[in-house]
């Protein structure tokens, strides 16, 4: 398998993940609203990266934002579960996101050249 078709396998599995929070933000709504918040985010952040498949290269800030805003978040919760200051079970959403965070900046699309100057380049090589 190709590191494109990776990438792509892995944008959709997280991006479905992510709109798959839609359920319990509504059911969350009115019990804890800072949480049904937290998720109409993430939510909205699945839908981007499920656009993000068509051309992953064209949606690097999406998928970087995706990696690096995980990476803060389970930063932060991971950090709250060992003081205690939320439940130990939140370690759980920690692992997850440490994986997303991961298979994202490995698969991550480098940087291309914009199209003319790697055109120019070409010419100069021949």
């Amino acid at each position: 398998m190709n590191r494109e078709l990776a990438l792509k396998i892995a944008l959709a599995v997280v991006g479905l993940l992510f709109i798959a929070l839609g359920f319990p933000m509504v059911v969350f709504i009115r019990q804890n609203p800072a949480l049904s918040m937290q998720f109409s985010l993430y939510v909205t952040l699945g839908i981007f990266l499920l656009l993000a498949i068509r051309d992953p290269s064209a949606s690097r800030s999406v998928i970087a934002f995706t990696a690096w805003s995980s990476f803060a978040h389970a930063a932060l919760m991971g950090t709250q579960a060992v003081r205690n200051m939320v439940e130990r079970g939140e370690l759980i959403g920690v692992a997850v996101l440490v994986i997303i965070v991961a298979v994202l900046i490995a698969l991550a699309p480098s940087k291309q050249l914009p199209e003319s100057a790697s055109h120019s380049n070409q010419l100069h090589l021949h």
